[in-house]
């Protein structure tokens, strides 16, 4: 089987136990996910089965969207509700034109230090394991791209707001820099990924109603914001071997199919923009 599930994830559940739920109820170990969620988190988490998990890397790199809840006046160690207070100051609510003022602050593109309980690997070594031991390192900082943040509800001690962002934002790390920002510590109290590129959370299941029957969405569809480049059979042979094509203006990458059957997924080349290279092979040669 070969395709895509679309998941509602639940809270308290990692993207690992899912990916392993999965592996149960399909019986492959040819499975993962597109783009961790913590275990506070819901929402959105797109599973690749069988020749789909050759495109984890490119559904990964979509956009995504999430709506966040704050809570003021209290910063924690995982920068998330979950973790142990470290510093917890009495507040004044800033006004909503002022959290719109500091929300849309962030749009654009910047550098976003991780946070030190993350998976991101230094030396060798993942950051959490880091902080779990103590030791204090100089923590990463990722270019990220914030292309729209909306304030959506404001109470006496909380704010939330839809967020859309480049992969590897994360959204713990903008809630403290939004704090920084407005001069009081905040942390994240819930998170929910409403979207990954087209893929809405309306358009999911949940994981308790998969089974061996559930019908998976195709290679072809999870690429359906890139332009179809119908082959010849001699260019069937060439992308069957991975060999380059001429671009004919077709975009930044190109779904390569003979007639309805998707054969790879094609970009143009750094080297020569005139150019197209393999990206992803998708059919095997016979």
């Amino acid at each position: 089987m070969d395709g895509f599930l679309y998941i509602d994830k639940s809270e308290g559940l990692t993207s690992r136990d899912v990916v392993n739920q999965i592996v149960k109820i399909y019986g492959t170990k040819k499975v993962g996910h597109t783009g961790t969620l913590d275990p506070l988190a819901t929402g959105v988490l797109i599973v690749g089965i069988g020749r789909a998990t050759k495109l984890i890397d490119e559904v990964t790199s979509y956009y995504k969207e999430y709506e966040a809840t704050v809570k003021l006046g209290i910063q924690t160690d995982t920068l998330d509700i979950t973790g142990e207070i470290q510093e917890e100051v009495p507040f004044k609510m800033p006004s909503k034109e002022k959290l719109n003022d500091v929300l849309t602050s962030f749009l654009g593109k910047s550098m976003q230090e991780v946070p030190k309980y993350s998976a991101v690997r230094l030396n060798g070594k993942r950051l959490y394991d880091y902080a779990r031991s103590h030791e204090k390192v100089e923590l990463p900082k990722r270019k990220i791209d914030i292309k729209e943040i909306t304030l959506l509800d404001v109470t006496k001690d909380t704010f939330s707001f839809r967020v859309t962002v480049s992969k590897g934002t994360y959204i713990r790390s903008l809630i403290r820099d939004i704090g920084l920002n407005l001069g009081i510590p905040c942390t994240m109290s819930s998170l929910r990924r409403t979207k990954v590129g087209s893929i809405k959370v309306e358009d999911c299941l949940s994981l308790d109603s998969i089974t061996p029957t559930t019908k998976v969405h195709s290679l072809d569809e999870v690429l359906d914001k890139y332009p179809v480049y119908e082959l010849s059979p001699k260019e069937e042979k060439y992308v069957l071997n991975g060999n380059k094509l001429k671009n004919k203006t077709y975009g930044s990458k190109v779904r390569m199919k003979v007639k309805d059957e998707l054969l790879a997924l094609y970009k143009v080349d750094e080297k020569d923009s005139s150019m197209l290279k393999c990206d992803v092979l998708l059919k095997v040669k016979k």
